[in-house]
């Protein structure tokens, strides 16, 4: 018989920590701390594999699953000595979900379950609270009506904003038993009048309805848009967690908190968190109260007037302060704990390695490593590489003035000015069209993960530093203020209002996740600077890594950003990007147009100055690091006016008839331009286009060399080669210019000419190809195009199609698909080094800044990737992690 249930109880478990992919990561922790004999309530897990089973018949569970589950609850309650829906001391269970790695709030858990009619009066007596009862009863009644029987939760908070608001009480810790009493019976008729039925009195019934909800969530909308987020497989279910219901909610000696072992936005070593008395857990993370601070010096920090645990019990704070540094040494990394105090005894329910913002990471990654509990390869190996552009976002210039709204606090560092927006369907259509969005909100909910993707930045009215918003923000990296109180929201009239002032969807603010204000208008913003931890971890990553990295460049400011992030040369100088200016695009579409090579020349003649002054600055600074230029690649017809009044606009610019201007540019006309007249193909047809460009090169390296006194060996690169003749005859126009400027100047330089490896043919032939260049770059955009047959420009509208039902596993666009055009990339390499031993190899195209992608690079042995300016520094980190992974 399969076992579907691992139980933990009183220091022995039946799993451990190693044990993620079966129990869930929580599942798995709880064991773990259960066999440290630390103080975890008993329970037990249901496997992924039970979740998997229920997804492939048809939402039903296993016929054992029902024995082992009434089993282990029967251990439970022999251990507490209660009985699990009924007796005078009723056991009363906390379902939560539990996948392999953390998704906060994305699934669904079930709290004080096992409360009825009957169980309630026996747990006011046997707590001598009749008030503790039925604020747990109605918790419970609220939670599993919207999660198991699917009546919404704002049903529920109108209910008690209503009796509040009648019984003119601020809070629901000032609610009597009697109030509980209205408010209880009033949810109950709330349920039969959505629902059709009452609500279950049975405890079997609400404990099976609720497993079948936690399994039933991983496949819910926001579950599965933070997987697509995250690359996380649909496959690898979730774990439904069991345990004995410990209460927050017992009046002023007890509890609920959630703390982090260190600072997750800075990444500071002291204990950070917060909690709430007399509460319970989703109290906290759902920011209906504003918790207070762990410690003293956070409290003082904060300039708050609440009492920090650490004043308010001094000896249940010793105690968890001391298993959270236990905590953190026995795994390694820094935990994010959920505890509760029930009547002064503390309970530990759930420890993860805490999410954390990229600048936290590293430096608790480097702390860590300085500390001995790392080694610095493991320190790198920390770090998820596409997190650092989390680094790169703009902040706050330290001059600029601010207008400051309203200060919340500083939830997940970093700033953005975007349109105030209220839900996440105007976000998303504010991204839609290229409009920065800031998605305002009273609380953020899981059903706002999309918005929060979508949009700048997030400012919601209440919530804490532990808040949904607040965690999901930093694992997105985005700016993120919480707990504006002076701040309300009005949903229904679009509207947000700060001490006075209106703001509607649409208007301007800034906010800034670093101090928690709120600003009026947009204000100039500065890029960060690049120190400290990263520093460290990337000196100890480039000291690791064997593959160099470069950049795509072709202006001075992308150049110059590229060199502060550490790259080491410009892989591919895209030279069409150069033409695009005013005053260029005017004598390119002369020599377009011209009739014959006489006129290609005269324009290009004038051309010449323009190209060469480019190819002089990039030299000068890369200062004697390698760039490579690809020829002219696009065809013509993209420098071309496409509309009947750009037309007319340039055929009287250019002193030419606007009909014969219309007639010639429809002669570029091409059904399919991706596989069209360009390229290589472009140099054969008007050789004059190469040797401008060529000599450009050539005498900008001769001036560069003498103005920085650094030998400048320019790369130049053909693209869209596919036979070896077209290569050769390329190089021979290259090199007939290169002889003739060695004669004019007087002086000799050297220089390398090679190919993109951009067409399946180009790749099976590349021992050909080999044979006439000194060196390879993949251009992957365009192999995966001519690989898959799609154009990249219009695959966007299918694609996600093929990633939801499962025909591929990403977008090959994103990452390099390792079976077809990572097969072309291996014979490609093997090939062009079987024929030439020396032949450097590279990618130049998106996915030399992808993680997944560089690391397959590493595996071929490639010499370098190339990327876009922003994500050097996360390719520099994957090569190191790389060639970590493949030094055995």
């Amino acid at each position: 018989m399969e076992k579907w249930v691992y139980t933990f109880a009183d220091g022995n478990a039946e799993g451990d920590a190693t044990m993620a992919d079966l129990l869930g990561g929580k599942g798995a922790n709880l064991a773990e701390m259960c066999t440290l004999g630390l103080p975890v309530p008993p329970g037990l897990t249901i496997t992924t594999d039970a979740s998997n089973w229920y997804y492939s018949n048809r939402k039903s569970f296993p016929d054992s699953l029902q024995n082992q589950v009434i089993e282990a609850i029967e251990r439970i309650s022999k251990l507490t000595g209660r009985s699990f829906g009924n007796g005078d001391s009723p056991l009363l269970l906390a379902i939560r979900s539990g996948s392999r790695v953390s998704m906060p709030g994305m699934m669904d858990t079930v709290l004080n379950l096992g409360l009825n009619d009957q169980t309630v009066q026996a747990l006011a007596k046997e707590a001598d609270s009749e008030r503790f009862a039925l604020d747990s009863y109605r918790r419970f009644i609220q939670m599993y009506s919207d999660i198991v029987l699917g009546i919404d939760h704002a049903f529920f908070e109108e209910v008690l904003d209503d009796a509040k608001a009648r019984f003119e009480l601020d809070q629901d810790t000032d609610l009597t038993a009697e109030n509980w009493h209205t408010v209880i019976d009033r949810y109950k008729q709330l349920i039969i009048e959505e629902h059709g039925s009452p609500f279950p009195q049975d405890a079997n019934e609400q404990l099976w309805g609720a497993i079948a909800a936690v399994f039933s969530s991983w496949m819910n909308p926001r579950a599965i848009a933070y997987r697509s987020l995250h690359n996380i497989p649909g496959d690898w279910g979730t774990a439904v967690n069991i345990q004995a219901m410990v209460f927050g909610n017992m009046g002023d000696t007890s509890a609920t908190g959630v703390a982090f072992t260190r600072n997750p936005s800075t990444g500071e070593n002291l204990l950070f968190g917060e909690f709430l008395v007399n509460a319970q857990g989703e109290d906290v993370v759902a920011g209906i109260r504003t918790p207070q601070n762990l410690t003293e010096e956070a409290r003082i920090a904060a300039a708050s007037d609440k009492v920090s645990m650490e004043k308010l019990m001094p000896d249940v704070f010793t105690q968890f302060n001391k298993i959270a540094n236990h905590l953190e040494t026995h795994f390694r990394n820094m935990q994010d704990l959920e505890f509760t105090v029930e009547r002064g005894k503390l309970w530990i329910l759930q420890t993860r390695t805490g999410k954390q913002t990229a600048r936290a990471a590293l430096r608790i990654a480097v702390d860590m490593a300085n500390e001995g509990l790392l080694t610095r390869e493991e320190a790198i190996c920390r770090i998820e590489p596409s997190s650092l552009d989390q680094l790169l976002h703009a902040t706050i210039a330290p001059s600029a003035k601010r207008n400051v709204l309203v200060t919340g606090l500083p939830a997940s560092p970093g700033a953005a000015t975007g349109r105030i927006v209220f839900t996440s369907a105007e976000a998303e259509q504010l991204r839609n069209e290229h409009k920065p969005a800031i998605l305002v909100r009273v609380e953020t909910s899981p059903e706002d993960i999309l918005g929060m993707h979508a949009a700048e930045g997030i400012l919601t009215a209440r919530g804490g530093m532990t808040s949904h918003a607040a965690v999901v923000a930093r694992g997105m990296g985005k700016p993120c203020v919480s707990g504006a109180g002076g701040m309300r929201v009005d949903y229904q009239a679009s509207e947000l209002r700060i001490l006075g002032k209106t703001f509607k969807t649409g208007d301007v603010v800034t906010i800034d996740g670093s101090s928690g204000q709120v600003l009026a208008g947009s204000v100039p913003m500065q890029q960060p600077v690049l120190s400290g931890a990263f520093g460290t971890l990337m000196s100890w990553a480039d000291a690791i890594r064997r593959m160099q990295v470069r950049t795509n460049a072709e202006t001075p400011h992308d150049a110059k950003t590229a060199r502060s992030f550490g790259a080491q040369g410009i892989g591919l100088c895209r030279t069409e990007h150069m033409f695009f200016d005013s005053e260029r695009i005017a004598i390119m579409r002369e020599m377009i147009l011209a009739s014959n090579e006489e006129g290609r020349r005269i324009a290009l003649d004038k051309l010449l100055p323009f190209q060469r002054a480019d190819f002089v600055e990039l030299f000068e600074i890369m200062s004697g690091q390698p760039v490579t230029i690809r020829l002219l690649d696009p065809p013509l017809h993209e420098f071309l006016p496409k509309l009947a009044e750009e037309v007319a606009e340039v055929a009287q610019a250019m002193g030419v008839d606007e009909e014969l201007l219309r007639q010639r540019n429809e002669s570029f006309f091409e059904f399919n331009p991706m596989l069209g007249h360009r390229g290589c193909r472009l140099a054969i047809s008007h050789p004059e286009i190469v040797e401008m460009q060529a000599r450009a090169v050539f005498e900008a390296a001769i001036i560069a060399g003498e103005k920085t006194g650094s030998l400048v060996v320019p790369e130049i690169m053909v693209p869209l080669v596919s036979l070896n003749r077209e290569l050769e005859y390329v190089k021979d126009r290259i090199d007939a210019v290169a002889m003739a400027i060695s004669e004019e100047a007087g002086v000799k330089f050297e220089y390398k000419i090679g190919t993109m490896i951009e067409l399946p043919r180009a790749a099976v032939m590349a021992d050909k190809i080999a044979g006439s260049a000194e060196f390879f770059s993949f251009g992957t955009n365009d192999l995966t195009q001519s690989t898959f047959g799609m154009s990249r420009d219009d695959a966007a509208a299918y694609l996600p199609d093929y990633e939801r039902k499962n025909i591929l596993e990403s977008d090959p666009f994103v990452s390099l698909d390792l079976d077809g055009v990572g097969e072309l990339m291996r014979i490609a390499t093997r090939k062009g080094r079987a024929a030439k031993p020396d032949l450097k190899i590279s990618i130049c195209g998106e996915h030399g800044g992808d993680a997944a992608s560089i690391f397959f690079c590493e595996s071929l042995g490639l010499d370098y990737v190339s990327c876009s300016p922003f994500r050097v520094p996360i390719a520099r980190l994957a090569a190191a992690q790389a060639a970590i992974k493949y030094k055995n």
